[in-house]
């Protein structure tokens, strides 16, 4: 399928010459930057299409992609089961308000984004790639930057947007755009919820009726955590109780639950002032699942940015 087709809508294309023509034709004089991307493994849902949103209003044209990166997953986890749905995801982004003529979906397969096989050469996370995610799942953060890069490359982007559902990604792809002066702006978008606060993730198909409700003890116990940060209580106080809120809904299998600073995700300590970031990673069933919420401690005109100085 070519760059030429769907042209009552975005463009479908699976190969790196049908992308570079395709942006070729999105390039051209505008009072918005000119493009926008948004980088997805696709089973979409409602929180990428608020990604898709906040990129419609950002740019002039929209780049999605859906591409399953094997780099980020591990031995034993959900690669080859992770939900897949081209056909329904190309129907879910031509809805109001999301793609349209001139916007392009890029569907690659792995060959097309590693020619040759696995790179010899990728992205190291630091230090950030080595706690709560880094350290659950090691390796992880590194496939992630590995793939974001290319991608930037491959798409050429004025903005690129993320989930703050993934914060520590969010927040390593922020330093990796520091530190290697990638020429792109990095935009957060809140996390998307059911009306019953459940965080919106393409791995909630995993779950069985009960198992969902179990979830719900993420969201909760996160909601109990905030207030007590909020209200000056210690770090380990805010940690134990959302603690208390998972063992309380029989989710046994916590992986971590920390509260730590939004840049480097490093724990916070006695005093600390600014943003930081109450995250939460727990195996509900056979599913794990991740959250978090974003607060300010201490005196917010002494909060710092929640990103790298320099990042545009």
């Amino acid at each position: 399928m070519t760059a030429h087709e769907h042209r009552s809508g975005p463009a479908l294309v699976r190969t790196r010459e049908d992308l570079a023509a395709a942006l070729v034709a999105q390039d051209g004089a505008g009072d918005l930057p000119g493009r926008a991307v948004v980088m997805t493994m696709g089973a979409l849902h409602a929180g990428h299409l608020e990604l898709v949103r906040a990129a419609r209003a950002a740019a002039r044209h929209v780049v999605v992609t859906i591409f399953v990166n094997p780099l980020q997953f591990g031995a034993g986890e959900d690669l080859d089961r992770y939900p897949r749905d081209l056909d329904g995801d190309l129907a879910l982004l031509a809805g109001d308000g999301l793609l349209g003529p001139g916007d392009v979906v890029f569907a690659p397969t792995p060959d097309v984004v590693y020619p040759g096989g696995d790179p010899v050469v990728r992205v190291a996370a630091g230090r950030i790639g080595e706690v709560l995610e880094g350290r659950s799942r090691p390796g992880h953060l590194d496939g992630v930057l590995t793939v974001v890069l290319k991608l930037l490359h491959l798409t050429r982007p004025s903005v690129a947007l993320f989930g703050e559902k993934d914060a520590q990604q969010l927040s390593a792809v922020r330093r990796m755009v520091h530190d290697l002066d990638v020429p792109v702006e990095v935009r957060g978008v809140p996390t998307v919820r059911d009306a019953d606060g459940l965080a919106l993730s393409s791995r909630n198909a995993y779950l069985s009726p009960g198992e969902r409700t179990q979830a719900l003890s993420l969201s909760r116990g996160l909601a109990a955590g905030r207030e007590l940060a909020e209200a000056g209580k210690d770090p380990s106080d805010v940690v134990h109780a959302v603690h208390a809120a998972l063992a309380q809904a029989g989710v046994v299998d916590v992986d971590y639950v920390a509260l730590v600073d939004a840049a480097g995700f490093e724990d916070v300590r006695p005093g600390f002032a600014g943003t930081a970031v109450l995250a939460v990673a727990a195996r509900v069933g056979s599913t794990r699942l991740i959250d978090n919420v974003r607060l300010t401690l201490g005196d917010p005109e002494q909060a710092g940015p929640d990103r790298p100085e320099g990042t545009r």
